[in-house]
This record gives structure tokens, C-alpha cells and sequence, in this order.
């Protein structure tokens, strides 16, 4: 037997042999067994469990037939036989063998590890040797023959006998309809690594849903078929016959040969030689006849490699239905923070942050006088140089802008936190997202430690931007700029409460001062000016507060990241190694 490491030098020897021959093939199929290998179906959406069954399918049958097969294609030819409990498979190939090989018996399951049959001169080429991994099925163990009752587990048991001609080996498989899931696993594995796959069912158990979903499943893998019925009684034996090729034919199987085996006496647990003479007659012939071996290995290889041409491409969706289902998942996220972002607008506009203490500071700034003392009259008392114009103001408009930015704090804070929240529930309405958020839902449904900080920043280098507005853009107009000076600071702070909405709300302010804000302002820059100077203090704060939902949501992106989720290269990479295949061939 030889190791892993031995194994992937003789996939190494078939990569770099000279460009003859079946060797391009070789490198493409290679290939694309190392991309197989790379898949992954993260994400719970329809159909992944199903292609990554189908994937891991593929793989195997790359690396347990259709890779040894381009290899070496003058080799002994496998018949598998497979079918249902109680069909008779063991029989019949102790029967072909003339031996007992193979458990028979009424308990079930009688055949518990996969036995394969085959000549002393064939026997290095399915056993493998030191130097080279075997013919067929090289990644399942091996056990040498004879057969122990006992079960082996995952081994194949590899027996050497006269009685098999050279060139042919006969392989007992597990029934594919036992309760043991493993055996149902191995008999899905064997057929697709068969020449022949020979379907061994009953006439009590022919019409079966589980036979014909076997039948199809080897026709979309590619396997050349015989079809056995046996235990078929005398009496309304040929009508159940009749009935069972009718059946083939509607089903598109009539090309495979077929045999029926009557209900007879059973002795060492053989069937009479006449009774499975036409069985063995066919193997025979073709264990004979070179050229009909040959076509049977060429039809079998060739309709596995046909099959790529649909199994490859419907990998490759479910790839894509993997990106689609990030995407998506990735969209739900930007909903949850735009719908909370839209909120939050709305509510620096509507005057909903104008209350509580924004507004008892407000009230303090405006119903005492100082918001008229923000406005100085040019040359009045000729004040000195160094005197502070905010002596009067300074201190309530202090109060007032730090209530601003603690009010806008809190409303920017529980935004990011709604944001968070209907993000998690999003997904957790979906398999997928259940599966990316796994262990951090509790994390990412809360705003991130750091983002109260950054809040702060934000807020505090808004509020600098607005006074920085009215000091650059802020022109008085000119038929009252002679007479009448403002405090910047002040009056960026009132710019703020216009801002916010102030004129918009239900709020009153002792005085009738309501509109005072827009009032003055208009007065003082024009229409046109003020328009422009709170488009653009709107514009930054929605823009830094853009940012920092961004910051926050970009903890749910690499959350995807994290999950292991396959890119759209891997569906293009499959989609090529298609068209790669076609070419090779």
C-alpha cells in the first residue's frame, strides 16, 4: 500500500509527463479536483447540503476512477454489483466466482464491507503495492482476503482467485438501501468508480422508488449498466419480467443489457451454474474480447466526463448562490443602518432633539436678552480693542452649544444602537445569517465599545465646521453690515437650533420666540446666503454621521469575511475548468 505522500507523487508524475496522450486530460482533471477540493458551501440556502454531497461526489470519483482510469485505461475492467436488500448480489458473485467469498444468510445486512474479486495476476493493481497506490478506489483501505464474517468498517477486502479470469474483477457492494447510512455511502462511492455497475434487484422489490433513484443516479454519473432481476418465481415470473423492461424502456434504459435469475435452491451458497450461465457468458465476452472490454471502459470514462459538463456548472450556481446569499445578507445590513440613518435625519430636523435640557437652555439664552446681544452696533460707546464682544453671551452660549452637542450625542448613539439591533434580527430571520453571526450576535447587536468616543469627535468637529461656516460664508447683508456686528460662535450656535428644526416644532418659548432663530438669521445673511450655509452644516453632519454607521457596520462585513463564505472567483474558476475539460478532451 503506499501513502498519501506516495499517492500525490504519482499525481505529481501525471502532471509533469510528456504532453501525450491522455496527459493534458490528466493536468485538467487534476485541477479540477484541487478546485473541488477548495469549495466550501458555507451558508445554509437551498441546495447547499445537496452540492456539498455533489462536490464531495465528484471529488471522489475524480480521485477513485476517472483519474486512474486516464492513467492507465488498459486495465482490468471492475463490474460492481449493487442493488437492495435481500437481491442476491452476494450469491451471485459467489456464483460467478464459484467459491464462497461473500457472506450470504437471512440476517441483513450480510455484506458489511465492499469484497472485491479478482485474479492473482491483477492482484497488485487493485491491492496497490510500496511503489504505487491501486488501480481503483485509492483512497479506501485495504484488507487482503478471504473475506472475515466480522465487519471490517471501511476497508475493502481485495481477494485473489483462479477462478476470475485475468481482466475482469468482480466487487460485492454494500446494499444501497440499508439502514447503515455508511453502507448506503459506500455503495454510492463503489458505482461510481464501476466500468459496470450491474443493478441486482428482485421481483418483489423491482417497482422500489429507491432502485430507480439508484439507476438514475449512475446514468447522471456516467456508468455503463446491466440490470439483474432475480428470485423470480415460475409462476407470472414473464409478465413481472415483461412489466420490468417496460418499465426500463419508459425510463430511458433500455440500451442496458438485462438477466433474469429464477427462484431456485440455493446451495454453498451458490446458485446453479445455468441459471446466471448468460451472466456470466457476457462478462465473459467481454473479458474476452479486448475491443468490447475497451469500449466499455471508453463509454464508462466518457459518460463520466459528459456528466461534468452539467455537474461542474450546478456547483458552480451553488457557489453563486452562496455570493448572491452574502450579498444579500450584506444588503440587509445597509437597509438596517439606512432605515435608522433616515430616522435620525428626520429627527434632526423635526425639533425632536430641541427638549429637555436643550430647550431650558435655549430659553435661558433667548428669553434673558443675550440672544439680541450677539449683535453689536458699529461705533457704539467705541468699545476698546481688547474687549471680549461675547461678555454678555458667552457663558449661556457655552451652556447651550454643549447641551446641543450632548443632545445630538445621545440621538447619534441610539441610531448606531437601532441600527445594530435590526441588523442582528435581520438575520437572524435567515438560516445563513444565523450561521455568520453565530457566538456574536451579543456583540454586534450592541454599538461597539469605542463608538461613543468617535461620536464625541464627530460632533464636537460639526459644531467647529458650522462656526467655521459662519465666520467664511456668514455676509452680513450690506444695507445693514454698517451698522451692526455678531458673535460668530453665537450665532453658528443658533444656526444649529435652526437647524435642528427649531421653527418646526411644537415647542413654545415663553415670548412667542419661536421662529426667533430663522428670523434673525434671514435678517441678518439673507435668504439665499442662510440657505446655502445650512445646506451645507446639514450635508456634514449627514455625511459624518454616514461615516460613522459605516465604521459600525463594517463589523457585520467582517463578520462575513470571517465565515468563510466562497467568492464569486471559485463559480468562474469551475465554469473555466468546464470549458477546460471540453478542450482536454
Amino acid at each position: 500500500m503506499t501513502s498519501p505522500a506516495d499517492q500525490s507523487a504519482w499525481r505529481d508524475e501525471l502532471i509533469s509527463a510528456p504532453a501525450e496522450g491522455p496527459v493534458p486530460l490528466g493536468r485538467v482533471l487534476v485541477d479540477l479536483r484541487d478546485q473541488i477540493d477548495a469549495l466550501r458551501f458555507t451558508l445554509d440556502v437551498p441546495g447547499s447540503s445537496d452540492a456539498a454531497l455533489a462536490a464531495r461526489e465528484i471529488r471522489d470519483q475524480l480521485e477513485d476512477y476517472v483519474l486512474p482510469r486516464v492513467r492507465a485505461a488498459a486495465t482490468p475492467l471492475l463490474a460492481v454489483l449493487g442493488g437492495s436488500t435481500g437481491a442476491g448480489k452476494s450469491t451471485l458473485v459467489n456464483s460467478l466466482v464459484g467459491s464462497r467469498v461473500s457472506g450470504t444468510g437471512v440476517l441483513r445486512p450480510t455484506t458489511s464491507s465492499p469484497i472485491l474479486v479478482c485474479h492473482p495476476d491483477n492482484f497488485d493493481w487493485f491491492m496497490g503495492t510500496e511503489e504505487r497506490p491501486p488501480g481503483v478506489l485509492p483512497t479506501m483501505g485495504r484488507v487482503e482476503g478471504p473475506a472475515p464474517d466480522a465487519v471490517v468498517g471501511d476497508q475493502l477486502v481485495v481477494i485473489r482467485t483462479e477462478a476470475v479470469p485475468r481482466g475482469l474483477a468482480v466487487l460485492d457492494s454494500p446494499d444501497f438501501d440499508s439502514l447503515f447510512e455508511d453502507h448506503f455511502e459506500f455503495a454510492t462511492k463503489l458505482m461510481a468508480s464501476a466500468d459496470l455497475w450491474i443493478c441486482v434487484t428482485t421481483a418483489a422489490r423491482y417497482a422500489d422508488a429507491q432502485v430507480w433513484k439508484m439507476l438514475q443516479r449512475a446514468r447522471e454519473q456516467g456508468a455503463t449498466l446491466g440490470v439483474v432481476l432475480s428470485r423470480v418465481h415460475g409462476g407470472g415470473g414473464e409478465e413481472i419480467a415483461e412489466h420490468f423492461a417496460e418499465m426500463l424502456d419508459e425510463r430511458g434504459f433500455g440500451a442496458a443489457p438485462r438477466f433474469t435469475i429464477p427462484e431456485t435452491t440455493i446451495t454453498e451458497s451458490r446458485l446453479p451454474e445455468e441459471d446466471i450461465a448468460t451472466i456470466r457468458a457476457w462478462l465473459m465476452e467481454l473479458v474476452d474480447d479486448v475491443e468490447a472490454r475497451d469500449e466499455v471502459i471508453a463509454e464508462t470514462l466518457g459518460g463520466v466526463l459528459d456528466s461534468f459538463r452539467t455537474r461542474i456548472p450546478q456547483l458552480a450556481k451553488q457557489i453563486e448562490e452562496q455570493v448572491d446569499r452574502r450579498d444579500m445578507l450584506a444588503r440587509e445590513v445597509e437597509s438596517a443602518y439606512s432605515t435608522a440613518l433616515a430616522e435620525l435625519d428626520e429627527a434632526t430636523r423635526n425639533g425632536a432633539l430641541l427638549q429637555g435640557e436643550v430647550l431650558a437652555r435655549w430659553q435661558d439664552f433667548a428669553g434673558t436678552g443675550d440672544l439680541l446681544r450677539t449683535l453689536h452696533l458699529r461705533g457704539r460707546a467705541k468699545e476698546a480693542k481688547g474687549s471680549s464682544r461675547r461678555r454678555f453671551s458667552a457663558p449661556r452660549v457655552r451652556a447651550l452649544k454643549s447641551a446641543l452637542r450632548s443632545g445630538l450625542e445621545s440621538l447619534i448613539l441610539a441610531g448606531a444602537e437601532q441600527g445594530a439591533e435590526q441588523a442582528v434580527v435581520r438575520w437572524q430571520a435567515d438560516p445563513a445569517g444565523v450561521h455568520v453571526l453565530g457566538e456574536l450576535a451579543g456583540q454586534l447587536g450592541h454599538v461597539s465599545p469605542e463608538l461613543s468616543r468617535r461620536i464625541t469627535r464627530a460632533v464636537s468637529a460639526w459644531q467647529d465646521h458650522v462656526l467655521q461656516l459662519v465666520r467664511t460664508e456668514g455676509v452680513i447683508k450690506r444695507s445693514i453690515a454698517k451698522l451692526v456686528s455678531f458673535d460668530e460662535e453665537a450665532l453658528s450656535v443658533v444656526l444649529m437650533v435652526g437647524i435642528f428644526g427649531y421653527g418646526t416644532s411644537d415647542v413654545v418659548v415663553e415670548g412667542g420666540t419661536s421662529a426667533v432663530p430663522q428670523r434673525l438669521l434671514k435678517s441678518l445673511f439673507g435668504p439665499e446666503s442662510l440657505r446655502g450655509m445650512s445646506a451645507k452644516a446639514k450635508a456634514d453632519l449627514r455625511s459624518r454621521i454616514t461615516m460613522l454607521f459605516d465604521e459600525e457596520s463594517l463589523r457585520f462585513t467582517q463578520a462575513l469575511d470571517q465565515a468563510d463564505i466562497p467568492d464569486e472567483s471559485l463559480a468562474v474558476a469551475l465554469y473555466q475548468a468546464t470549458y477546460n475539460l471540453e478542450v482536454a478532451r
